[in-house]
């Protein structure tokens, strides 16, 4: 049976192609998702020959719009954003931050970015600097930088004692333990000719010296 599909799309598609395009590709893409939508159908000559008025204006869509992009990445590279999070006194956020939040805040700024064309370093999920790239094609790239910062003010002495990893977990510190066969200093020893903590004092050794005398005296 055969795992793959040749069709025409009648609309553009992301990633796939535009209006008038004769594509392969897999059954259940095409089952679920390009047919019962009404994107794409069984290729013929008539309909390729009745779609190329529209494949025309497909062309010169997409023309205009990565004319537009081309202006957006020249300017888009370097811009700054700040979002600003709730978190916990570690620096941890109460959730994270999305492709959606990115997209949606470039929007704002006059940047229209869908958030597929987010491409996110990593889970942004604590407060930090991030450089995320933008992504309209792949000769159309722009980098952005994005200050996560907190909704109020930290303990700063405790977030400096923490460490996380790249996905922004916080890395939790064992205590360290000791080599195996070491023994715990339990203080100096007393060195040849010193007396330890529990030294007879000589005061108590004559004066039984003196008893022994005494008694062999008797």
């Amino acid at each position: 049976m055969a795992k793959s599909l040749k069709l025409l799309l009648t609309e553009n598609v992301d990633n796939l192609g535009i209006v008038g395009d004769v594509v392969n590709v897999r059954l259940g893409y095409a089952r679920n998702f390009l047919l019962p939508r009404g994107l794409a159908t069984q290729p013929s000559d008539e309909l390729l020959a009745s779609l190329a008025e529209k494949r025309k204006a497909a062309e010169k869509e997409l023309a205009e719009l990565r004319k537009q992009r081309e202006g957006i990445i020249g300017k888009l590279d370097g811009v700054e954003i700040t979002l600003t999070r709730a978190c916990n006194d570690q620096g941890q956020l109460y959730g994270s931050v999305t492709q959606n939040d990115l997209a949606e805040a470039l929007t704002g700024l006059g940047f229209p970015v869908r958030p597929r064309e987010v491409r996110l370093p990593g889970t942004i999920k604590r407060i930090d600097n991030y450089d995320v790239h933008i992504r309209y094609e792949s000769d159309l790239e722009a980098t952005v930088k994005v200050y996560v910062v907190p909704d109020r003010e930290l303990h700063v002495d405790e977030r400096d004692e923490m460490e996380f990893d790249n996905e922004g977990n916080l890395i939790e510190k064992r205590p360290e333990k000791s080599h195996k066969g070491e023994k715990p200093d339990m203080g100096a020893k007393p060195q040849k000719g010193e007396k330890g903590d529990h030294a007879e004092p000589k005061s108590d050794k004559s004066e039984r010296k003196t008893r022994k005398r005494d008694r062999g005296d008797e």
